[in-house]
C-alpha cells in the first residue's frame, strides 16, 4: 500500500477558500476508484510555517499511484482547480 500526502498552501488562505479546496479533494471521493482511502483537512493554527490543507490518499502500489496521477477526474476537476488557487504545495509518498 501507498500513502500519497500533499500539503497546500493557498494564495487567498480564507475560511471559505480553503473550505472549497477542502471540498474540490473530497470530491474524488467515488469518483476516483483507485483510492483506497481518503482524508483531507483544514489547518486551524494558521501559524507561518502552516500548509493550508492537507491531503492523504491510499493506493494499492506504485502503479496504481502513477494511474491516480492520470486520472481523468484527478486531473480534469481536482487538479485543474488546486493548481489554479494553491501558491505552493510539497508532497510525500511512501509505502504503509
Amino acid at each position: 500500500m501507498i500513502k500519497h500526502i500533499v500539503c497546500f498552501k493557498l494564495k487567498d488562505n480564507s475560511k471559505e477558500e480553503c473550505e472549497k479546496a477542502a471540498d474540490v479533494l473530497r470530491s474524488m471521493d467515488g469518483n476516483v476508484p483507485l483510492l483506497r482511502g481518503i482524508e483531507v483537512g483544514v489547518d486551524f493554527l494558521h501559524s507561518p510555517r502552516s500548509y493550508d490543507v492537507i491531503l492523504q490518499v491510499v493506493l494499492d502500489d506504485a502503479e496504481a499511484l502513477e494511474a491516480y496521477q492520470q486520472d481523468a477526474y484527478h486531473c480534469s476537476v481536482v487538479k485543474k482547480h488546486m493548481h489554479a488557487v494553491r501558491e505552493s504545495s510539497v508532497a510525500i509518498d511512501y509505502e504503509i
